[in-house]
């Protein structure tokens, strides 16, 4: 498991009794919303409204007006209208709302969608063009545009009046459009800062309308589904939009969305955000990647029941053909990293491929840099072309890392997390090594641990199911109102299941006569640093787990380590362990607790030669000897396992040393049997050990 650096919240716990006993929440729900700094019960109710009387009013938003009048005029002209949308989840759900509505009050409207592959984001000349010879006279754009200037000029020579919405950072001078609401223009006052592209043609569709009710109620579940899966700020507006986008949905009267939902078998489940983030938003997403978000679009359109059937199963079979992809590269990419990758010195992983599918290589990025804990750019080579995309850890500026190197782009974009290029391949290495110079600048290993925020240490009497679905009233979850993550100390693995192909494991966890069931994905047996009956401290989300019409109390964990106690009792193996190669004094007893038995040894090296991957072994430095004292049903502490190794290194079968916490270990080739019988190192302890 990747290393992390919990930051406990501990909240006031004045604030929590007076959030429990006067404003009556459960336990668990007031030490969270102290956690957040919410102190009294007029800020927890408007902290968890979901009153859509909470909407704000649309024409606060700059340009709002002329956009309603450039729209109406246009439907009183019956001019054709375009909806310029983004092949994205947000601009799929933003284009086919806008679309909907208008259609729904005769315009003649249809849409555009760039293909990702072949046309890449935003606006083109190109599109202009056709969209002109095709009869449009206004153009609106969603989720796109604000920084289209020269596509815009070019529309508006053809004659088409352009109508922009977008929540994208804007240039310090906007397009010349005929309107451009933009929350985030300079002028803007509108009061909530953090819409989706989705959410600020929603708030079109409610100027239009004079009804944001009725809009919410019709739209909610589009709008909501966009606003989850750009993963923007569930607060405020986007909490009223969301909370009832997630009760429309379950009922929903878009045909091609409730088609969406039996395909992928939520259909009659319970849903919430992380429902649209894993399930409904990757389908989606996997139309605009493999270039046809248009088919997305269309199913959210289509009033045939027979062609939404067809486009649901479509969908998700793009998204197997994606996952397969995408699959496929992250396996060239594991590969490569153990021979192209150092994680005890490397800050940043460049790689380039041929035949990588670009529409694909993000996510890609995203699953490296989880799993490795730094910056990722993967770059997809085509006919000498690349095309990369790069995901960032907190603390590293990818986009300032890319601006330091523009000389050796073709162009970019993007932002602090993540960023998009194209460069020719000629630049590929020196782009690897400049971005390395710029890491190497800029962070230190510390920089990159990921940080994992606690609200607080809880004890077992408060885990129960009244309390857990107390913590209800904080649903929806996401973007700064995350499911609560609580911790608790000092609990014994008692159990220690694998499940799934050994993909994840279920664990047993005990305290004060409590007992838990644990879940932990994403990690098998061979990634734990803990055994069964070592004592842990664990970060964990609290659930109902229900099967087969039973209901019980489930630990996700987030994360597991081992308890002070444990890191105690290896200090002074390694303190033992130090003296003794010191040529410090040994009782017998002490000498004998180094000494490991040849059958030691033989676990040891076994572990070692089929755990290494490119003749290297990277492990927690406390993981090792647990990790084969389970395996092989060996007493085999800390101390001895280092002894083992020395007497491997010292017959020169391997070298191994520290950093940053993990213990390198470095096979070294060699021919024949080797020949541990005169080791200095097992002579010496043995003669010590009597």
């Amino acid at each position: 498991m990747k290393t992390k650096r919990w930051v406990i919240a501990a909240p006031d716990e004045a604030h929590v009794r007076l959030l429990a006993q006067d404003c009556g929440f459960a336990p668990l729900t007031a030490a969270v919303l102290a956690a957040r700094g919410i102190e009294t019960r007029e800020q927890a109710e408007a902290y968890l409204s979901c009153d859509p009387a909470g909407l704000h009013d649309p024409m606060l938003l700059a340009d709002m007006d002329k956009a309603v009048d450039a729209i109406r005029s246009a439907i009183a002209r019956k001019e054709r209208i375009v909806v310029y949308g983004d092949y994205d989840v947000d601009g799929v759900t933003a284009t086919c709302t806008l679309v909907h509505y208008l259609r729904s009050i005769g315009a003649d409207c249809a849409y555009y969608i760039p293909n990702r592959l072949s046309e890449g984001y935003g606006l083109s000349n190109a599109a202009m063009q056709q969209l002109y010879n095709e009869g449009t006279r206004l153009l609106v754009t969603v989720d796109s545009g604000i920084t289209a200037d020269d596509e815009i000029a070019a529309a508006h020579a053809l004659g088409m009046t352009v109508v922009v919405t977008d929540h994208h950072e804007c240039h310090e001078i906007l397009p010349a459009a005929d309107a451009v609401v933009d929350y985030k223009r300079r002028d803007c006052r509108y009061p909530f800062r953090h819409l989706a592209g989705v959410g600020v043609a929603f708030k079109l569709i409610c100027a239009l309308s004079g009804d944001a009710a009725a809009v919410l109620d019709h739209y909610a579940d589009l709008v909501a589904l966009g606003t989850v899966a750009d993963v923007m700020p569930i607060i405020g507006e986007n909490r009223i939009i969301v909370a009832e986008g997630l009760r429309r949905m379950a009922d929903t009267k878009n045909l091609g969305l409730e088609m969406l939902l039996r395909e992928a078998g939520m259909k009659g489940k319970r849903l919430t955000s992380s429902t649209i983030s894993f399930v409904l938003a990757p389908r989606i997403n996997a139309a605009g990647r493999m270039g046809q978000a248009e088919l997305a679009a269309e199913l959210f359109l289509t009033s045939d029941p027979v062609r939404a059937q067809e486009l649901a199963s479509l969908l998700c079979e793009q998204n197997k053909q994606r996952q397969n992809e995408e699959n496929q590269i992250l396996e060239q990419a594991l590969v490569r990293l153990r021979t192209e990758y150092n994680p005890l010195e490397d800050k940043i992983i460049v790689l380039a491929g041929e035949g990588w599918h670009h529409g694909v290589i993000g996510i890609v990025c995203s699953r490296l840099c989880d799993r490795y804990g730094c910056p990722v750019v993967l770059i997809a080579l085509d006919d000498g072309i690349g095309k990369g995309s790069g995901r960032s850890v907190k603390g590293f500026n990818l986009f300032e890392a890319l601006s330091s190197c523009e000389d050796l782009l073709d162009k970019y974009g993007g932002h602090e997390l993540a960023a998009g290029l194209t460069i020719d391949e000629t630049n590929v290495s020196d782009l690897r090594e400049r971005l390395r110079t710029f890491a190497d600048e800029h962070v230190t290993m510390s920089d990159l641990v990921p940080q994992l925020h606690i609200v607080c240490p809880i004890q077992p009497e408060w885990i129960n199911e009244q309390n857990i679905m107390g913590l209800s009233v904080l649903e929806p979850f996401g973007m700064q109102n995350s499911q609560p993550i609580f911790c608790m100390n000092d609990m014994v693995v008692e159990e220690i299941t694998p499940i799934s192909s050994d993909r994840h494991v279920r664990l047993t966890l005990s305290k004060d006569g409590a007992r838990f069931q644990a879940m932990l994905f994403g990690t098998g047996m061979g990634g734990l640093g803990f055994v069964q009956g070592n004592m842990v401290d664990i970060a964990f989300y609290l659930e109902i787990n229900e099967f087969r019409g039973r209901r019980t109390v489930q630990l996700t964990l987030k994360d597991v380590r081992l308890s002070e106690c444990e890191n105690m009792a290896d200090q002074k193996l390694l303190n033992l362990y130090n003296t003794y190669m010191a040529d410090g004094p040994l009782t017998a007893r002490e000498a004998r607790v180094l000494l490991p038995e040849r059958a030691d040894l033989v676990a040891v090296w076994r572990h070692v030669i089929c755990r290494a991957e490119a003749g290297r072994l990277s492990v927690p430095s406390n993981a090792l000897s647990r990790r084969i004292a389970w395996e092989s049903r060996r007493d085999i502490n800390i101390g001895r396992l280092f002894v083992c190794l020395d007497v491997f290194s010292e017959s020169s079968l391997i070298s191994y040393h520290f950093r940053e916490g993990m213990l390198n270990i470095i096979l070294k080739p060699y021919e024949g049997k080797a020949d541990i019988s005169k080791s200095v190192v097992l002579a010496t302890l043995q003669s010590m050990a009597g």
